[in-house]
């Protein structure tokens, strides 16, 4: 195990009816004038802006909006949110909505009160510091809500990339599964997949002796596996969102990565194809990690074969360990499309004539020398073959 520091500060308050403590927690951690920055129209719909506002109004908080949040967030709205902050000089930023409500929100913290371009921070410098925010969630996904990250996509260009540092962590985050209840399907699957990917970008290390975390993604895994089916065949499932819920917070806020090396090369790959298509994050996870794992494998076939084993139920081939590998891969194609994701390209809508481009700006684009680095290092060449094997 490599050493670690793990600073994990945020403030979680789970459960039904939360929502309505926002006010007091705003003003718990300092905020005196608020942005509620928030999504489409379904927390209008749904009522739970009007719950927000009250709490807010009940705390005599003044507070500002800013809707129109998309999902793969983009640059033109947090470069909007930045010069309202500072313009009506908010010192608090209240995100409503899932991960890409949650990221938007932490660009605007961070670019508030910096003297620069925000971009500068999805550009490789660290965020030292920021407004604070607080989050009330409604989709179990990203894992934002307990995260030191975030990724926007600049639209000169369409490049999706992720900025990190502990001043983005929220200093408070409201889990009410019920919120999550009225998700389509559709929507509560790609949260879903987005869990176990980032589970899996953390299991794929080169660092040895790391069993204790491996344990815990592992049984992280398997609560996802159980509650996954569930939660499609009864969306009301309180409990089945509940655990949903809490295990995307734990699989993203880095208590399952300490001291060990990381991968992320699925999501670097996943992230030209939501930018290019706009398609939901999670289902582009689907298509992309079984194509990624499939090319990897052979890097240590016996990682792969233990998660095999431990989380699939696979019986382990001493003789041959690759092919425990390859079926413990194609169980989690199989998990994600059982539960509506897509398999290929043309179920997510993606182009195979479009792979040259999206090999570019994977490899080349803003910046980067022509390669991505994670579990295994992987050039142009790679990278066109892995997206081939996705048509």
């Amino acid at each position: 195990m490599e050493n670690f520091n793990f600073y994990s500060p945020t403030f979680f308050a789970f459960g039904k009816d939360r929502e309505l403590e926002t006010g007091s927690l705003v003003k718990r951690f300092g905020g005196s004038k608020v942005l509620i920055h928030y999504g489409g129209g379904s927390v209008v719909r749904s009522g739970l802006l009007d719950r927000v506002k009250a709490s807010l109004e009940k705390e005599e908080l003044p507070y500002i909006v800013l809707g129109g949040v998309r999902p793969n967030p983009r640059s033109g709205l947090v470069y909007e949110g930045i010069e309202l902050c500072r313009r009506e000089k908010v010192d608090f930023i209240l995100a409503v909505g899932g991960g890409s409500v949650i990221d938007s929100s932490k660009a605007i913290a961070a670019g508030t009160i910096y003297d620069g371009d925000f971009w500068d921070f999805y550009s490789g410098k660290r965020i030292e510091e920021a407004l604070p925010v607080g989050t009330i969630l409604t989709i179990a996904a990203a894992g934002s809500e307990g995260s030191p990250d975030s990724v926007i996509t600049l639209e000169d260009g369409m490049f999706k990339r992720g900025a990190s540092g502990d001043a983005i962590r929220p200093k408070f985050s409201i889990l009410n599964p019920a919120l999550t209840q009225t998700l389509p399907p559709y929507q509560t699957a790609a949260g879903i997949t987005d869990i176990l990917a980032h589970l899996h970008e953390r299991y794929l290390t080169n660092t040895k002796e790391v069993e204790v975390t491996d344990r815990l993604i592992e049984g992280l895994m398997l609560t996802m596996i159980h509650e996954g089916p569930r939660v499609i065949a009864d969306p009301d499932c309180y409990e089945a969102r509940a655990n949903i819920m809490w295990a995307g917070m734990m699989a993203h806020n880095n208590s399952c990565g300490v001291g060990r090396s990381q991968d992320w090369n699925s999501h670097n790959i996943e992230h030209e194809l939501s930018a290019m298509y706009d398609c939901a994050h999670g289902a582009g996870l689907a298509v992309t990690m079984p194509a990624v794992f499939r090319y990897v494998m052979d890097h240590d076939v016996m990682r792969f074969a233990q998660l095999a084993v431990r989380v699939w139920g696979c019986q382990m081939d001493f003789a041959h360990p690759e092919k425990t590998a390859a079926a413990g891969i194609d169980a989690l194609q199989w998990f994600l499309v059982s539960l509506g994701m897509p398999a290929n390209f043309e179920e997510l809508g993606a182009k195979e004539e479009d792979i040259p481009e999206l090999v570019r700006v994977l490899c080349r684009g803003d910046g980067r020398d022509g390669t991505i680095s994670g579990f295994v290092t992987l050039d142009e060449e790679d990278c066109t073959e892995i997206y081939k094997m996705m048509v």
